[in-house]
């Protein structure tokens, strides 16, 4: 691993398990201390998470961590609405009673890791539940964007997760009922409509949340 890849991959790190939380600023001088590195690896691995959608460059601030922006967050959700819902339509008519004991398995971790306050396992979980299914919709370009759209989405939760803890009890009784849809064969045209509701609700979350926190800095 070069200089330049361990430093992305230490700084990426820190992000994505929450040490750097957003509006965090990267100290260069710093990282190059921590990792024994001169700044010329430093400043490229954070060129890498600007480009990434991580880190965001403030004029005479340096870089920091990308703050959360709900207009981003809710049009990234929209199109995930869209596309998962079709690949969970599609998925639907080939998932096994194996696939959805293995859904109600990873269902059951989401809420383990709840009651523990792990929310960032929780949300890890969370994507291997709709990964078990959107994996079985047979179209090998839908799972392609699917996944694209998920990583461009990991990268707005990092602010927004935290939003949204009440939601999360919702999200997994709606985990319950798209299994027993699933398992119940209904139309395709409901199960899509369902997932995208589903999202949509998210969306709601986070904007109402995030509404509560800008009212009590006024």
């Amino acid at each position: 691993m070069s200089k330049k890849e361990r430093a992305y991959e230490f700084l990426r790190s820190q992000i994505l398990n929450g040490t750097y939380g957003p509006g965090y600023r990267i100290i260069i001088d710093r990282t190059c201390q921590e990792l024994e590195v001169s700044s010329s690896p430093v400043r490229e691995a954070i060129q890498q998470l600007v480009a990434e959608g991580l880190v965001e460059i403030i004029p005479y601030s340096g870089a920091i961590v990308k703050r959360f922006n709900e207009c981003d967050y809710a049009e990234v959700m929209f199109v995930l609405g869209i596309l998962e819902g079709g690949a969970t339509a599609l998925a639907s008519k080939f998932l096994t009673e194996s696939d959805l004991q293995k859904l109600e398995a990873t269902n059951q971790s989401i809420e383990q890791a709840v009651a523990e306050l792990d929310l960032v396992k929780a949300a890890e979980l969370n994507v291997q539940f709709h990964a078990i299914i959107h994996e079985r919709c047979g179209n090998n370009f839908l799972i392609g964007k699917v996944k694209q759209t998920w990583q461009r989405l990991s990268q707005l939760r990092i602010a927004g997760f935290p939003y949204t803890p009440k939601r999360i009890p919702m999200s997994i009784m709606e985990h319950k009922e798209l299994i027993r849809l699933i398992r119940e064969r209904a139309p395709g045209a409901r199960i899509e409509e369902f997932i995208r509701q589903h999202k949509q609700a998210m969306v709601e979350a986070v904007q109402s949340r995030a509404k509560l926190e800008r009212a009590r800095q006024l």
